[in-house]
């Protein structure tokens, strides 16, 4: 009854434990061509303990009005696919105030 508790508790560490930061760029390696295509591209910022996985849109993607729905529908989309354990993806940009130089 012991080891299969130990067993059961070992098998949710795995699932909840998080990416590494060189899987989770791996995975971003294979969504890169896309947004590379339109001249823009993604780095991987920090991943945190809570789910959260922070990266930045940048070239053309930095700004971009279609940005978030990359974000959302193409990388969150993606990354969660691959690891259920994140639970959002952001732009640390997006917590930039926008100026539009006034």
């Amino acid at each position: 009854m012991a080891e299969e508790k130990k067993e059961v508790q070992a098998q949710e560490q795995q699932t909840t434990k998080m990416p590494t930061r060189e899987e989770i760029e791996a995975v971003l390696d294979e969504i890169r061509p896309a947004l590379r295509f339109d001249g823009g591209d993604v780095e991987l910022v920090d991943v945190q303990d809570d789910g959260t996985v922070l990266v930045r849109l940048v070239g053309a993607c930095s700004g971009c009005g279609m940005s978030v729905l990359t974000l959302k529908a193409g990388i969150e989309r993606v990354l969660k696919q691959k690891f259920p354990q994140i639970k959002e993806v952001k732009d640390v940009n997006m917590d930039m105030p926008m100026t539009f130089g006034f």
